[in-house]
């Protein structure tokens, strides 16, 4: 029987034969840390039996719930499947030995992003709150929290770029000559050419692009500002609105994939570019690098780390069945990489048979793939401007989706721990218009005629695979080893009626731990410093803000944790003696209450610290 959490009092729930954990989420209105509900669970107070009220006993609203559960499918479907899917893995997996690649990538998706997808959703479910909240779990480490919302607050700043693009070249396809298919522009260098090379393009010329801050592009700023205009009519009504809209913007891309790919298949030379993207090489199983580019597309397109499918998972009922949710959104995931590819090297193998040049001449990765390679590719066919409209239509909504739920996130993030002192009508509505503000003044940066260099140094630091893989390590080993990787496991069996297969809690307490920080070890050793377009050499001031972007998320977990330490009344060797009870003195850390004292074992309400010991 479940206790109704709609009010976002208390995370807990209790199930037939089952002990579940009383936490507070930070709501504002919260039972005491570490109690135990037994017994059956009476309903939430505020509203009848069956009633729909909106406000819980305390005058508050309660906190919303995905209308359909297909809404949260849709939801976290349209976030994780992005342009990063197109544009990255068909690339990946023919520089690195074809259909070989899949080997390596499918045994990372099962050690390290079905792993953490769950965890961060499951996570978001139990404790009805966002990225910030959901982290009184283990209240020590609430730095967690905030390092999700540094990498998100960035990853929503500069990402919208890549809408601002596919939102400019869909409107200059509405044209009878495609205006990147000639040399007769007048924003054409000297070195334009017709015949497409890697290295020789002229198309990222059309954004107007040159070396030096220089002026805004008045044509990109209006798309920014356009852009973000959607988003913000996107999720301004919470779920209510992001619901009914991904609906649209996360299944129209697929019928877009589907025409493509039948048209691409149709062209001469579709079959020999296929053939490029899963032919085998086995020697590639022996290189690093194989491996490693494969575990940083996992964590990069499941869009772990960030904070927002937890924020997503918080929007669950309680009892919703999360676990059978992350294996559908993970085949749809890795399946829509897998799918593209067919769509882009169809292409490309035409462009390539065209020209009468081999198909590595044409095969580039990400922007230059969907901005430079793909783009000329469509130049060639027939009714260009048609697939040309369609492919940056797709493109726009790939990115939209992503876009709009990553601001939910972040939101959701700001809005969760201020609901008692600072609630107040429309707040939503202010909060996401004064994010959007925020971020358009951001934005204009990289709307200047050398803002691709500024979108190049968000891109390479701030929501890097460092900064994601220094995340998803320490979500793991903070709640298999601090929590309790058998405690969530009851907890998650407590919402949804079973308890999951063994595995999950073996790669929270093990392997993915191991995973991240192998990976993230062979980026730190494997540095170099940051170039644009393999020419432009970034000057050292310009690594410095890098680096601080990138520090600026992954110190707030050590710098959290060493802050309630000394703020905490008492020494830790006074809330429990290690060696003989570590249960209970991992317990009292988990216990730091809001006020940032540590409560002792033996004196915290519901509390049996001889149950924690043994």
């Amino acid at each position: 029987m479940d206790l109704d959490t709609e009010s976002g009092a208390l995370s807990i729930v209790k199930d037939e034969g089952k002990k579940c954990h009383l936490i507070p989420n930070g709501s504002g209105h919260q039972g005491v840390n570490g109690s135990l509900l037994v017994g059956t669970c009476a309903p939430a107070t505020g509203a009848a039996p069956g009633g729909s009220s909106q406000v819980d006993n305390l005058g508050y609203p309660k906190r919303e719930t995905w209308a359909r559960q297909m809404d949260f499918i849709m939801s976290c479907v349209g976030f994780a499947v992005g342009i990063g899917n197109v544009w990255r893995f068909p690339y990946l997996c023919y520089k690195n030995g074809g259909g070989v690649f899949l080997i390596p990538y499918l045994l990372i998706v099962f050690m390290g992003g079905i792993p953490i997808f769950f965890l961060e959703i499951a996570l978001g479910q139990f404790m009805k709150a966002g990225s910030i909240n959901v982290w009184n779990i283990v209240p020590l480490f609430k730095g967690l929290g905030y390092s999700s919302m540094v990498i998100v607050f960035f990853c929503n700043a500069y990402y919208i770029m890549v809408l601002v693009w596919a939102f400019y070249y869909f409107v200059r396809s509405f044209s009878a000559t495609l205006p990147w298919s000639t040399c007769n522009n007048t924003w054409n260098t000297p070195n334009c050419t017709e015949i497409f090379q890697k290295g020789l393009c002229q198309n990222v010329s059309v954004l107007k692009l040159k070396t030096g801050p220089g002026i805004i592009n008045w044509e990109l700023m209006l798309c920014l500002l356009a852009t973000w205009v959607m988003v913000y009519f996107c999720v301004w009504k919470g779920v209510k609105s992001t619901g009914k809209v991904v609906y649209f913007t996360a299944t129209f891309p697929y019928i877009s994939l589907i025409i493509l790919l039948v048209r691409g298949l149709t062209l001469p030379g579709a079959y020999d570019g296929i053939v490029y993207y899963l032919k085998p090489d086995w020697t590639k199983l022996g290189e690093a690098q194989v491996w490693i580019d494969a575990g940083t597309q996992i964590f990069f397109s499941y869009a772990i780390g960030l904070g927002a499918l937890t924020a997503l998972g918080s929007y669950n009922r309680f009892n919703n069945d999360c676990y059978k949710d992350t294996f559908i959104l993970a085949l749809v995931n890795s399946g829509t990489s897998f799918f593209a590819g067919f769509v882009v090297f169809s292409v490309l193998g035409f462009m390539a048979s065209e020209q009468g040049v081999d198909i590595s001449k044409v095969a580039e990765s990400g922007p230059g793939l969907v901005f430079i390679a793909y783009p000329k590719a469509v130049s060639l066919m027939p009714l260009a401007p048609l697939w040309s409209a369609l492919f940056f239509f797709m493109l726009l909504l790939l990115g939209l989706d992503s876009q709009f739920v990553g601001v939910e996130g972040f939101v959701t993030g700001i809005l969760d721990p201020f609901p008692r002192k600072h609630y107040m009508r429309y707040r939503r509505e202010f909060a996401v218009a004064g994010c959007c503000l925020l971020y358009f003044i951001i934005g204009l940066s990289m709307v200047t005629r050398g803002g691709m260099y500024v979108f190049q140094l968000f891109d390479y630091y701030s929501a890097s695979g460092m900064t994601l893989l220094w995340q998803t390590f320490w979500e793991c080993v903070v709640i298999a080893w601090v929590y309790g990787a058998d405690r969530f496991m009851d907890d998650i069996a407590c919402m949804i009626g079973y308890r999951p297969f063994p595995w999950m809690k073996w790669c929270w307490s093990f392997i993915t731990p191991c995973v991240s920080i192998g990976i993230f070890l062979f980026h730190l050793i494997n540095y170099k410093p940051l170039t644009y377009n393999n020419v432009y050499v970034y000057p050292w001031w310009g690594e410095v803000i890098g680096w601080c972007l990138a520090l600026s998320s992954m110190l707030c977990i050590p710098v959290s944790v060493v802050y309630k330490l000394f703020r905490a009344n008492g020494s830790i060797r006074e809330v429990g003696d290690p060696p003989l009870c570590p249960r209970a003195w991992i317990e009292s850390l988990r216990l730091i209450d809001t006020n940032e004292n540590i409560n002792r074992p033996n004196k915290t309400a519901g509390v049996n610290s001889s149950r924690l010991c043994t």
